[in-house]
């Protein structure tokens, strides 16, 4: 993985001195909270419902042991013992005292971590596919172009201040985990008929309070032209992106506002302004960065004594059924490691928890970890030799959950236990519906279904493309939450159905367990996912289960 040069010690050093000194001012009163919120907003550092929160950038999800090791260090030095990965890649610490969060910066920097460009209208963090190197169905590892964009967008002067956030994901195989076409540009790496690698370029995605699927504005371009074709969309967004309004200020609504013809002509225009200024360093620089992702040095060993663990013993298989996938090199896996034990709170690590990790990393993982916008960890490289002790130091540690791609392994976002933006409850109602369906040992059965939970309309939790999405909102000071289904976040990305009128917080389990129980009854056998049957059937059979006894009842 990418290692810090020189530049990048000093750049980072002297923002958290920068910080500190305006830490210093606003504690002696020196700054206004006003005047204190651009600045901290800077840094990563919201103010929320109860405490300060800090957003530390994890580029690209992929961590060291070392670094996850400073994270539990600081998660018990100076919070309360426990982080919170996020859907970005990112994890939150949320009860950090202020005078204590430039120590906190200071320990990020110590190992090559930072909180910057992860708030604020610039582009945020990066994301990418977390089985990236790892991944069967891959191309070719898109971090190094993730890396290549977080070097040239960290404090970039020219989009340092867009009309609104901007979000980049990119991922290099046939399977799109890392959701590229809900963001303002995804990336997917493809192949032209004489076989050169380039990028498929997605424009214009999003959730929020106007979910929109992206367009796509180039089929194919060439690798080295990446820097000033996404250079040249921010330019065009920057132009044009409306600053009269926040709630119209996102790329989505640039391009429909404008026209998928009209901005791909603007884009391709600057394009051709922006090429020639671009003379080879880049390229340069993506080769440096290249050297330092080459794979791990695989071993090569025998794996029948997986095979055979894996025969003899039932909690270890379910296990290996839900949690590996098939890792290009057939020797290995890759393992997801769930934080999203029954009844806990999605994406919470401890300390302990994080030391774990970072140990199993360490020992069995060519000192690679990874954060997955699904809110659990991964251990992208882990010989099947030693899954089973893998598995049992897991067990131990409470980090051995047997639900990767379950109704349990819930995204949820912080709602109103933390975020101040919220309007409704999420992380209880994903933890009751964690609970309900252990309670009645189905989710095995049911099978592959992603449940996405938000607490505002902003859709922190991606409720829009989830299977079953449920957003939280305020209905003259009532918790009320609306369901969606048949969403999907994959390379056949769609913004799920809205199913009808919204649910009060103490009828939101029973409802989707009626979903639930009403696929069970639709699937034509057990091979058939959720997904598949939803679009095979529509919506009018799972409306009909929601809402029994009212026929068909319009959306309120």
């Amino acid at each position: 993985m990418y290692s810090y040069s020189e530049f990048d010690e000093a750049f980072v050093r002297t923002r958290v001195a920068q910080f500190t000194h305006q830490v210093e001012r606003r504690i002696d009163g020196s700054l206004t909270e006003e005047e204190f919120r651009p600045l901290r907003l800077m840094n990563g550092l919201y103010l929320q419902l109860h405490a300060y929160m800090l957003r530390v950038a994890i580029p690209y999800g992929t961590l060291n042991p070392r670094q996850m090791r400073q994270l539990a260090h600081i998660a018990q030095t100076w919070d309360k013992g426990y982080g919170h990965f996020t859907t970005r890649q990112n994890i939150q610490f949320n009860w950090p005292k202020l005078s204590d969060v430039p120590k906190m910066l200071s320990a990020l920097a110590d190992v090559g971590m930072h909180a910057i460009q992860t708030s604020g209208n610039c582009v945020r963090n990066v994301t990418a596919d977390h089985f990236a190197a790892a991944a069967a169905d891959e191309i070719e590892d898109p971090r190094p172009y993730a890396e290549l964009l977080r070097q040239w967008s960290t404090d970039h002067p020219e989009f340092q201040f867009l009309p609104r956030k901007f979000k980049i994901a990119i991922t290099g195989a046939a399977q799109d985990r890392a959701v590229t076409a809900a963001h303002d540009i995804g990336l997917r790496i493809v192949k032209n008929d004489a076989g050169e690698t380039g990028f498929q370029v997605l424009v214009g995605g999003g959730l929020g309070r106007t979910p929109m699927v992206a367009m796509t504005v180039r089929d194919f371009l060439p690798v080295e032209d990446l820097l000033p074709y996404v250079e040249a969309v921010l330019s065009v967004y920057n132009t044009l992106g409306r600053r009269d309004n926040k709630y119209k200020a996102r790329i989505k609504i640039t391009l429909h506002e404008t026209g998928k013809e009209e901005i791909t002509r603007m884009i391709e225009a600057r394009f051709a302004e922006l090429r020639p200024l671009f003379g080879g360093n880049d390229q340069a620089l993506l080769a440096d960065i290249r050297a330092a992702f080459a794979p791990p040095a695989f071993r090569n060993a025998p794996v029948e004594a997986y095979d055979a663990f894996y025969k003899a013993d039932p909690v270890f298989r379910a296990w290996a059924d839900t949690n590996l996938a098939k890792h290009r090199n057939d020797q290995y896996a890759i393992v997801t490691i769930s934080l999203k034990a029954h009844g806990q709170t999605p994406g919470d690590a401890t300390a302990d928890q994080m030391r774990v990790m970072a140990d199993l990393a360490e020992r069995y993982g060519h000192n690679e970890l990874r954060v997955s916008h699904e809110q659990n960890v991964i251990l992208p490289h882990v010989h099947k030799s030693d899954l089973p002790a893998v598995h049992a130091a897991l067990m131990q540690a409470g980090l051995g959950t047997a639900n990767v791609g379950l109704i349990s392994d819930i995204i949820a976002c912080p709602g109103m236990d933390y975020c101040a933006l919220a309007t409704a409850r999420a992380i209880p109602v994903a933890q009751e519906i964690a609970t309900r369906f252990d309670a009645l040992k189905l989710e095995h059965d049911v099978g592959p279904l992603k449940i996405k939970i938000s607490g505002c309309i902003n859709a922190c939790g991606h409720h829009h493309v989830g299977h079953i999405g449920i957003l939280g909102l305020d209905r003259a000071g009532v918790e009320n939450y609306q369901i969606t289904l048949g969403g999907d976040g994959t390379e056949d990305a769609v913004i799920g159905e809205r199913a009808g009128p919204g649910f009060a917080y103490d009828e939101i389990v029973p409802a989707i367990e009626r979903i639930v129980l009403a696929y069970l009854d639709l699937r034509e056998g057990p091979e058939e996912t959720f997904l598949q049957a939803y679009r095979r059937v529509g919506l009018p059979p799972f409306k009909a289960a929601l809402y029994p006894g009212e026929g068909n009842r319009d959306a309120a």
